[in-house]
């Protein structure tokens, strides 16, 4: 029996897609018996819809009050999640408002005095909120914290407490991330009562698409240009990561003075810069999305044929989230490292220790093919 029939008739109805995930078999039930729980879920496993649904089932729309907060990272995280939710919630009359940084916070206090009855935002604007009384968090039962290894970091993790202490007794505390080091475990304990956990390995998941992990030795000064040559690749759709907002300036610069096919997303463009750059990528008008770790934090794009890591990744957990963004729902990808002479021993080190075998390319005649120097002179002298 599919745990898709633990939930009420409307959403039964609305449920389209042949199977549950794992983590969805798990979660569901969990949440629906009011358990708080830490589940730890692959990038693209069907997280949202895990902890979504179970809140849809429990909340009440006539009630006039806000009985639900999750908390994103990032804005487009926040505002993916209110389309998941607005979705399954047409023709009912349950509410949800996002209460983003970026956006107009006057209008958002508006909307909360029509007490919303789920809210979804970031942690600054929520405390904004939270802090002037405009938010209710005593009213709160359920608390979903997404991405929750970055959202219980140092930098928020006193906030988090914040909203978490205030909202309603015996409230319900969820959070989920890709990736939960056990420092993260022990703060998320702290504010939970005997919670659960959930692990859902890669393996574990249905419709795993093939996923090569590659790179290319590139000298640091010649990565841009590499960039450039990767986006008139005309079957490519790659989200490449760099280090920093800097870097990701810099490289907008030179590769849009260039005309290159690409766009960037970083945290201090406003709301409609970073709408239209997701468009023109969702589009097909770019070819490569340039972004930092915080910026792409939770973006759903269909479609992904690249993960490129422009700046080595550092650690296992940075790998593991940006790969993720590729080799979706069944579909295959590739994660591509530009790898420069400095980053060579973590890289290897770093792929070792995840069982992650990665294949030598290059760029030769306009493409990348696998091989290095000496199998492109052994081609040129046949």
């Amino acid at each position: 029996m599919s745990v898709i029939s633990l939930l009420n008739e409307t959403l039964q109805n609305k449920w389209k897609f042949e199977d549950t995930m794992k983590v969805q078999e798990e979660m569901i039930p969990a949440m629906l018996e009011g358990k708080d729980i830490v589940a730890q879920s692959p990038t693209g496993s069907g997280k949202t819809l895990a902890y979504v649904l179970p809140i849809l089932n429990k909340v009440d729309g006539s009630k006039k009050q806000t009985q639900a907060l999750i908390v994103a990272p990032s804005q487009e995280l926040a505002m993916q999640i209110v389309e998941v939710i607005r979705e399954w919630t047409t023709g009912t009359d349950i509410t949800v408002q996002q209460l983003i940084g970026g956006a107009n916070s006057a209008r958002q206090i508006e909307k909360l005095k029509k007490k919303p009855t789920i809210v979804v935002g970031t942690p600054g604007r929520l405390n904004e909120l939270a802090r002037s009384n405009k938010l209710k968090l005593k009213e709160i039962q359920i608390v979903v914290l997404d991405e929750c290894d970055q959202l219980l970091s140092r930098e928020y993790r006193v906030i988090i407490k914040s909203f978490i202490e205030g909202a309603a007794y015996g409230r319900q505390v969820v959070v989920v991330s890709a990736t939960i080091t056990d420092e993260i475990k022990l703060v998320a304990s702290r504010m939970m009562f005997e919670p659960i956990s959930i692990e859902i390995k890669p393996e574990d998941m249905v419709q795993v698409g093939k996923v090569v992990h590659s790179f290319i030795k590139v000298e640091e000064r010649d990565k841009t240009e590499m960039l450039r040559r990767l986006a008139n690749i005309e079957e490519l759709r790659g989200l490449a990561f760099v280090n920093n907002i800097d870097q990701v300036l810099m490289k907008e610069t030179k590769l849009k003075y260039k005309d290159a096919k690409i766009v960037t997303l970083h945290s201090d463009m406003k709301k409609e810069e970073r709408k239209s750059a997701l468009d023109a990528f969702r589009k097909g008008d770019a070819r490569i999305l340039i972004a930092t770790d915080i910026a792409a934090r939770g973006l759903d794009i269909g479609g992904l044929t690249h993960v490129i890591h422009v700046d080595a990744p550092r650690t296992i957990e940075q790998y593991t989230h940006r790969s993720g963004r590729t080799g979706r729902a069944g579909a295959d990808g590739e994660v591509l490292t530009l790898l420069s002479y400095k980053d060579e021993k973590t890289y290897k080190k770093l792929t070792r220790e995840i069982n992650v075998k990665p294949v030598q390319k290059i760029w030769h005649q306009g493409k990348v093919i696998e091989g290095n120097s000496k199998t492109v002179l052994q081609k040129r002298g046949k």
